[in-house]
């Protein structure tokens, strides 16, 4: 009993499996039963604690092996998505288990799997849109709005935290339309095609700053690019337009009149003061003269002619033709 103890206590010693037999031998065939039935320890499978042990080692091995690659793979996966790269000219908002935090330009580690990611650009941007506005005429003007714009760096998470990612559609739009009908339903139709529109883009820029600056967007600049009036105020302003010209062109002619009887008169004048000039230099006796030096140079003219001096000695001769038909 004490060596079958110390046996059993023994790690590597075999544990035989004990079968109960008949053991009453067969008097008919004792060496065929003798040959056939296992009546000994070395027939029977043998099962030992290292035996056991490796087994469960091996086990262990294969199973490892084939969970490799699968722990390797979801490792790879937490790693890649536990870093979030943000480019330039962006900036990242982190948002885990409902709290948000920025993310600068570079790589950033996250939460894996339980953080949603968001970038916003703080590039310089551009909205454009049409607007029907009032006048101060009542008139209804289509006026095609430009906002550049972008996005302050350091709001940018109390901006998505509080209005979200379309904040153009949803605060930028809303507020540049109601500042432009503020600043046209003041104004006339005119103003918007003179030199006005400058003004009233100054104004409206200034009134976005004041509304948006606060929400983290930086108003850049405004531009008025077209503006569409009714037909009928096209009309009007043609019509006024060619009027207009008209009177500039009558205002030209009266003025060039005004020029020509001016020169005129001038020349009129001097004609006059030529001729009183003249007249007070003319006396009868220097006619006289004049009339008898021209009969002089008639008479001593070769051609034939017949000279006829007049009744009285003051008056010039009279010159016909001897040539004539007559």
């Amino acid at each position: 009993k004490n060596q079958r103890k110390k046996r059993m206590s023994s790690p590597d010693e075999t544990i035989p499996l004990v079968v109960h037999t008949d053991t009453t031998p067969n008097q008919g065939n004792l060496a065929s039963d003798t040959d056939n039935t296992p009546n000994s320890a070395d027939s029977f499978p043998i099962l030992t604690n290292s035996n056991r042990r490796n087994s469960w080692e091996m086990s262990g091995e294969i199973s490892f092996y084939a969970f490799f690659p699968i722990l390797l793979a979801v490792g790879f996966v937490a790693l890649s998505s536990s870093i979030v790269t943000i480019g330039p000219g962006e900036v990242g908002v982190a948002i885990t288990f409902g709290h948000a935090r920025g993310l600068e330009q570079g790589m950033n580690s996250v939460t894996p799997w339980v953080t949603d990611i968001e970038r916003i650009s703080t590039k310089t941007q551009k909205i454009e849109s049409v607007n029907k506005v009032p006048t101060k005429e009542g008139l209804a003007v289509s006026l095609d709005l430009a906002i550049i714009y972008r996005i302050d760096p350091f709001k940018v998470v109390e901006l998505v935290t509080t209005v979200g990612t379309d904040y153009a559609q949803i605060l930028i739009e809303p507020e540049s339309t109601s500042a432009l009908r503020i600043l046209t339903a003041d104004s006339e139709a005119k103003a918007l095609y003179t030199d006005s529109r400058v003004q009233i883009q100054t104004d409206l820029k200034a009134m976005l700053i004041d509304k948006l600056s606060h929400r983290g967007v930086v108003v850049e600049d405004v531009l008025l690019k077209d503006v569409q009036l009714p037909k009928l105020l096209v009309d009007a302003i043609e019509m006024k337009a060619q009027a207009e010209q008209d009177a500039l062109k009558m205002s030209f002619v009266l003025q060039k009149e005004e020029q020509e009887a001016e020169r005129k008169a001038i020349e009129a004048k001097g004609i006059a003061e030529f001729q009183s000039i003249v007249t007070s230099g003319i006396s009868p006796q220097l006619l006289q003269w004049k009339g008898i030096e021209a009969t002089e140079k008639i008479a001593e003219s070769q051609n034939t002619k017949i000279v006829i001096m007049g009744n009285s000695k003051g008056e010039l001769p009279v010159l016909l033709n001897g040539d004539t038909d007559e």
